[in-house]
């Protein structure tokens, strides 16, 4: 896989996990994505990665969309930062 077919199906990706989570805002989706292919810089096979970033991101992104649906349901207000 080149380069830029890799940065093709994750930009993909991006718009695919947007449209899934409409929740959190695109830049949000798109950050967590990106965030999670650079951790697999580096690594020779290339032909999996996008897969991998997918399932990856589709589990933390619902984990965020979960957590924070439990938060809002209950009027619960979060002191932490927004970073967090």
């Amino acid at each position: 896989m080149t380069a830029s077919e890799e940065e093709r199906q994750i930009s993909e990706l991006v718009a695919r996990l947007a449209d899934k989570f409409p929740h959190l805002t695109p830049r949000c989706v798109g950050e967590e994505v990106r965030g999670i292919h650079r951790e697999f810089e580096g690594h020779r096979v290339r032909e999996f990665i996008p897969l991998l970033v997918e399932r990856i991101a589709e589990r933390q992104l619902s984990r965020r969309v979960s957590y924070h649906s439990t938060a809002v349901g209950t009027g619960w207000q979060s002191t932490a930062p927004a970073y967090l």
